[in-house]
């Protein structure tokens, strides 16, 4: 080797070595898992130059954003209308009292009192209801969701946004960059050409620019109607969800018509969101004060996501467990949460509560079920029930805590949810509603097929093994 080619080779040589300790540093240094560090570290040095473009790319998080000022008044953890905080706090049991306190503590955000919330189950409910609202419509409309398909329901959803803007109201539609591509054409040209809609994209899926952000997703879904009335939760806009239509693949859901103060709280939620997607500042509208409030729900809005303190919402679902006395109902399509969920949820059953988990028997994404499978033996060992229902399959999100406390919106219980994805969940504490929904998962619980454990029968290794290696790639589903 020549001189010339040998100092070339070395220099090659001390700056890979330069990229790969640099790279393991920004691991070590800003990684809180261990788990996650060991594995970065792992496939860096293992995968040399490839496994630091891949974590350049998908393993660090570049968003930051400033939040907005969540506009808080003193220390109390309710929005006071005509009562003094200790004459609330007197008609809340202890237990949830107790959660109320610690979720403030999560996220400082008060409840706003004097709500109603209706639940609707499926597109056969909802989007006619939705579609009836948006037309309605006189001041603003503000919608966001992951997905927006250009079919049959978003056709539904285009002409009752136009009339809207007809009506002289403000429309701005914000979807999700990876949740657009899920139907060709996209719904964007529809909602661009029509005069009176400003529509924008959060994080543009196919823009080079934002290849390094692919891996984060705005999973919420919000639709908020002259600051009166909103529908919250976890329901796209897509054909499936208009099951009685015989779908070719029908999803069931579940969404919420929302209606009273914290609909505001859900308007500074997509107030930022738009910002954040390069559009201009607007100060959205407000739910009217002074007048009669719609019901006596004390609720509030918990925004989540990759941009500042995330794991909010996991760190709700933590208190919840701890601070349940005999019943949690979960229902979730995708649950695939980290260890501490599970010892959790095992800790929550050994102590005596009824812990129900209702998922669906077969899984849209590739590989989902198995990777759920590999947990269910260490839940079902502790006395945590396990359900699956039938087809057709269940997108629903719900979590009933002692028939009174519900948690409900856009979050999954897996880790994409509760590490990566922008959510959004609102907690509340009202019997009526818990009633209502209770007998929603009723009906799924009688559609459903309880899974069993015994420990004298073990599944054959290799389905073992394969369940146990698709539970590795648990960020990714």
């Amino acid at each position: 080797m020549d001189p010339v080619s040998a100092s070339s080779f070395g220099i090659a040589g001390l700056l890979f070595i330069v990229l790969q300790g640099l790279v393991t540093a920004h691991i070590i240094c800003r990684k809180d898992d261990v788990k996650s560090s060991i594995g970065w570290i792992g496939l860096v040095w293992l995968t040399p130059i490839l496994g630091s473009v891949v974590y350049i790319i998908f393993g660090i998080n570049r968003i930051r954003r400033k939040a907005l000022s969540l506009r808080n008044k003193g220390p109390d953890i309710f929005t006071v209308t005509g009562k003094s905080a200790e004459e609330i706090e007197k008609e809340i049991p202890r237990p949830f009292l107790q959660l109320m306190r610690l979720g403030y503590k999560v996220h400082p955000q008060h409840f706003a009192l004097g709500n109603r919330a209706q639940a609707f189950v499926n597109g056969d409910e909802a989007y006619p209801e939705m579609c009836r609202l948006i037309a309605s419509a006189k001041k603003e409309v503000l919608m966001q969701s992951y997905i927006f398909d250009n079919d049959r329901a978003g056709q539904m959803f285009v002409k009752a946004l136009k009339q809207a803007a007809k009506n002289g109201a403000k429309v701005k539609v914000l979807v999700d960059g990876v949740g657009l591509n899920y139907s060709k054409p996209t719904i964007a040209a529809a909602l661009r050409r029509t005069p009176g809609i400003e529509f924008s994209v959060f994080l543009p899926s196919k823009s080079p620019i934002n290849l390094p952000f692919v891996n984060l997703r705005n999973h919420r879904k919000i639709l908020i109607v002259d600051g009166l009335a909103a529908f919250f939760g976890g329901m796209n806009v897509a054909e499936g969800n208009l099951v009685q239509t015989q779908p070719k693949e029908p999803i069931i859901d579940i969404t919420f018509k929302v209606e009273g103060p914290v609909v505001d709280q859900m308007s500074r939620v997509f107030e930022e969101d738009w910002i954040f997607s390069g559009k201009k500042h607007f100060i959205p509208a407000s739910f009217r004060a002074g007048g009669p409030l719609p019901g006596t729900m004390p609720a509030r809005i918990i925004p989540d996501g990759p941009d500042g303190d995330y794991g909010k919402i996991e760190l709700m679902a933590l208190g919840a467990l701890s601070c349940a006395q005999k019943t949690v109902q979960i229902v979730t399509p995708y649950f695939l949460p980290e260890n501490n969920i599970l010892i959790a949820l095992e800790v929550a059953a050994m102590r005596g509560v009824n812990v129900e988990i209702i998922l669906p028997s077969k899984s849209n994404i590739l590989g989902m079920d198995g990777a759920m499978r590999a947990n269910f033996a260490r839940l079902l060992e502790k006395g945590v029930k396990i359900y699956r229902t039938r087809p057709p399959f269940d997108h629903s999100k719900i979590m009933l805590v002692d028939d009174a406390w519900l948690f409900v919106g856009s979050a999954n219980w897996d880790v994409r949810s509760f590490k990566l994805n922008f959510e959004c969940n609102m907690e509340c504490l009202d019997k009526q509603l818990a009633r209502e929904v209770g007998k929603i998962i009723a009906r799924k619980k009688a559609n459903a097929t309880a899974e069993k454990w015994d420990k004298n029968i073990r599944p054959p290794l290799w389905r073992t093994l394969a369940d146990n290696a698709l539970r590795l790639l648990t960020p990714y589903y």
